[in-house]
């Protein structure tokens, strides 16, 4: 059932809110995008990464809101104006937070592939470890295009896995990593160019199946895996111990696959970030929204309007394409819709999200408006606030399962890279379900206001 959030006749103690609110609410937040745009200039000069990061979301965060509002309000507004600036500003917005979205959507899937693992972050990595440990059990086939060593040269050491500890990869430029365990009786396994692998078991003791520090493993030998007396480097001691086993081959591929993927997605999203705030495109966007601040294009009749009615408008819209969504179905906990059509070989984004999509930016439409009424200090909504955490989870999982099932798309990967990245892509269906749920559960229930 739609209810409403606010009653929007209230809004400034029964006095109307005319045009003359909105233009300080738009001059106010063109003063934050100048003043973002400041610091995102001053911190890119300066090197500063994490200002530069912080200046960026302050000009989508501002960018988003001028934009929303223009759309909410245009009826008030010069047209031509109007409809000239709002689309550059959606532009902007949406350049902008690719790089992060990237990036949270690969933390996001490691975490998954770490606890549907069973395995707990490491505290401690030594310096060189790989990242989220998905690389120490990558297949050096898949993960790196470093020539294999020749017959009768000499081969780098191998990595030693204690029993319940991570792996300490060691690697050389010419040759990939040989693996031992010393779980009594585990497999050792080493790889060399022309040799194929050669696996032992110890047979309970764990003298054949380690090495000690600082000598290398015989990857010639035939059978068993037996210690060299020549010295070598030792490799870095790795951090400290977890209690629960690492990641699966599967699970470690799949990650390794992944990380490249958004990392380059990442780095791509950041160049072409950095393309449009150096464009003319950009320029002339900051441009006008430096005349905004000091000048507000309304209508000659916007100033003695009333805006609740453009607001209640807003929120009308936001209730009629809630009351379109399945609540019923998701307001069932593990009803499996998420699921539905999970094995399409279809590429375009699921379907079934995008009505839910669409309800986010009409949820975010209708806050903006509310801060109009109120003049930038809107009471909080604890159930706008949670119907907005539900529907920004729901988009986070529906994008990360898209990741996972473009990976899963990649020729000639391994049967259990495949595998794991479609338990992974299931995981992420029914975080999408759960937040279905959540959403289903924060819109019925009674608003309550913290003011």
């Amino acid at each position: 059932m739609a209810q409403r959030h606010h009653d929007l006749t209230d809004s400034a103690a029964g006095a109307p809110v005319t045009g003359d609110a909105l233009a300080g609410y738009l001059r106010a937040r063109a003063t934050e995008f100048l003043r973002a745009l400041r610091l995102q200039r001053e911190g890119g000069s300066h090197g500063g990464t994490d200002e530069a990061a912080e200046a960026a979301r302050a000009l989508r965060r501002s960018a988003r809101r001028i934009s929303g509002s223009l759309h909410t309000f245009r009826a008030l507004l010069d047209a031509d104006w109007s409809e000239e600036i709002r689309p550059e500003l959606a532009w902007l917005s949406g350049t902008l937070a690719l790089e992060h979205a990237y990036e949270a959507r690969l933390e996001r899937l490691l975490l998954a592939l770490q606890r549907l693992s069973g395995a707990t972050a490491v505290p401690g990595q030594g310096a060189g470890a790989p990242l989220h440990g998905t690389a120490a059990l990558a297949d050096p086939a898949e993960t790196s295009t470093a020539p294999r060593t020749a017959p009768g040269t000499a081969h780098p050491p191998a990595t030693a896995r204690t029993a319940g500890g991570p792996a300490a990869a060691s690697r050389t430029a010419g040759g990939p990593a040989a693996t031992s365990r010393t779980a009594g009786g585990a497999p050792v396994t080493s790889r060399a160019a022309g040799n194929g692998a050669v696996t032992s078991r110890a047979a309970g003791s764990t003298s054949a199946a380690s090495r000690t520090a600082g000598a290398p493993v015989d990857s010639r030998a035939t059978g068993t895996a037996t210690a060299s007396p020549r010295p070598v480097a030792t490799a870095p001691a790795p951090g400290p111990l977890v209690e629960r086993g690492n990641l699966t081959v599967g699970a470690a591929k799949a990650g390794a696959l992944l990380d490249r993927q958004l990392t380059l997605g990442r780095t791509r999203a950041h160049s072409t970030a950095l393309q449009a705030l150096g464009s003319s495109r950009f320029h002339a966007v900051a441009d006008k929204v430096a005349v905004l601040a000091s000048e507000v294009p309304l209508t000659p009749d916007a100033p003695g309007t009333d805006l609740v009615p453009l607001a209640t408008a807003a929120e009308e819209r936001l209730t009629d394409a809630v009351a379109a969504l399945p609540l019923v179905t998701a307001g069932h906990p593990y009803n499996a819709e998420a699921l539905v059509h999970g094995l399409s070989p279809d590429t375009a984004p699921h379907p079934q999200d995008a009505p839910w999509h669409q309800v986010r930016l009409l949820l975010r439409l209708h806050r903006y408006a509310l801060e109009v009424l109120h003049g930038g200090d809107c009471p909080p909504d604890v159930r706008l606030i949670a119907a907005g955490e539900a529907l920004d989870r729901h988009r986070d999982a529906s994008e990360a399962a898209a990741a996972a099932a473009q990976a899963a798309r990649t020729p000639r990967i391994a049967p259990a890279t495949a595998y794991a990245l479609g338990v992974l892509h299931a995981d992420q269906r029914h975080e999408v379900e759960a937040a279905r749920y959540a959403f289903q559960r924060a819109w019925q229930r009674p608003a309550v206001s913290t003011a």
